[in-house]
């Protein structure tokens, strides 16, 4: 059974940080492989507007330097991606999106018998796949707003704003929000892509955005931070150009959120609900709408939360007294604490089969 820390038990929470420094201290020196590369559409915005010193991996790599690792930065789209993985002691990904956060990097990374730092395979899936997402927050009880699949064809519509978003990936990347039944066909196409996937067609839900982190400790505590209010102050809502802040303007305010004891209990819950129910590690942030009666849905889950310096898990952080590398050292800490790897695979070995069969079949 997980033992949660709830905010407001500062003594556990500091002693938690008191530990990790200490761990983190004696064990300068070993390996991490930091994955970070072009790979899906949300890292490809990333890479292309988000200047480079508010970039995740700008600070994940100073925290690295700051706690004595050996690291460095692997992008998975080239060829010695996965042969440089077997020379480190653990992985930490930030990669976003298909390919990084929803279970094949991790499937790869079991696969290979390298400890990586989050969670694992079925996890990272189901919280990536909105629509599979949704489908389980409903089996377990946690309210999230209603919701629809579109997969082709004509669209209903029932005369309200709705979301319509992609199946996969983050940063509100592809989604967008409709007030108008003439607009609902692009978006839905917009959603869709090139492949047609199924589109999450969501009840617009009006309120106050919260987010919740949640981070794995020493001992297998998990630390839930304070809900953080956000307000975006020049969108309608919290889009890709908003989290990007590419042009540095400042147009996100952040702040603990002044919840009435009812409305943190019930959110407490509903975030400790998904983190057993999803079977997630290492840690988390879940995303909610508070709306003014005081009802909080639950809108996604992101099992590789974003690490800038300003990022809102590391802001729910600092609320408690984790430096971003303190964070860092506890994501480290999970990964090499977990049980060894003790299947019979054999040793990977390593050619060019892949790219030869990937040049076969190419059109």
């Amino acid at each position: 059974m997980t033992i949660f820390l709830n905010p407001g038990t500062g003594p556990t929470t500091q002693k938690a940080v008191h530990d990790l420094r200490a761990w983190g201290h004696d064990r300068r020196g070993l390996g991490v492989a930091l994955i970070y590369g072009p790979v899906s559409a949300e890292d490809r915005l990333y890479h292309s507007k988000c200047p480079v010193d508010q970039r995740s991996v700008t600070a994940l790599s100073e925290a690295l330097d700051e706690i004595g690792a050996r690291w460095a930065v692997l992008n998975p789209c080239e060829p010695s991606f996965i042969e440089e993985l077997a020379s480190y002691d653990a992985a930490l990904s930030n990669l976003h999106g298909p390919y990084g956060e929803d279970g094949r990097l991790q499937g790869l990374l079991d696969y290979l018998r390298v400890p990586y730092c989050g969670s694992g395979v079925a996890a990272s899936a189901v919280a990536a796949d909105k629509i599979l997402c949704k489908r389980v927050m409903l089996s377990l009880g946690v309210p999230t707003p209603d919701w629809s699949v579109w997969s082709g064809g004509p669209a209903a519509w029932t005369g309200r704003p709705v979301m319509v978003k992609p199946p996969f990936g983050g940063s509100s990347v592809g989604m967008s929000l409709v007030r108008e039944q003439a607009d609902l066909g692009r978006a839905l196409t917009d959603a869709a892509g090139e492949l047609g996937d199924d589109v999450l067609v969501e009840e617009y839900v009006t309120g106050t955005p919260l987010t919740v982190g949640l981070l794995e400790l020493p001992g297998g505590s998990v630390a839930i931070f304070p809900p953080l209010a956000t307000e975006a102050t020049n969108a309608e809502f919290y889009d890709a150009d908003t989290k990007l802040d590419a042009d540095s303007r400042g147009t996100v305010a952040v702040q603990i959120g002044d919840l009435a004891p009812k409305v943190l209990s019930e959110i407490t819950w509903q975030a400790k609900t998904l983190w057993d129910g999803l079977g997630l590690r290492g840690s988390a942030r879940i995303d909610f709408m508070l709306t003014s009666d005081g009802q909080s849905y639950v809108l996604e889950v992101n099992s590789t939360p974003g690490m800038s310096r300003d990022s809102n898990f590391v802001v729910g952080a600092a609320t408690l007294g984790f430096t971003h590398t303190d964070v860092v050292l506890a994501m480290r800490h999970e990964a090499l604490g977990r049980q060894p790897y003790d299947v019979p695979l054999p040793t990977p070995a390593f050619s060019s089969t892949t790219s030869t069969r990937e040049a076969a079949v190419s059109p």
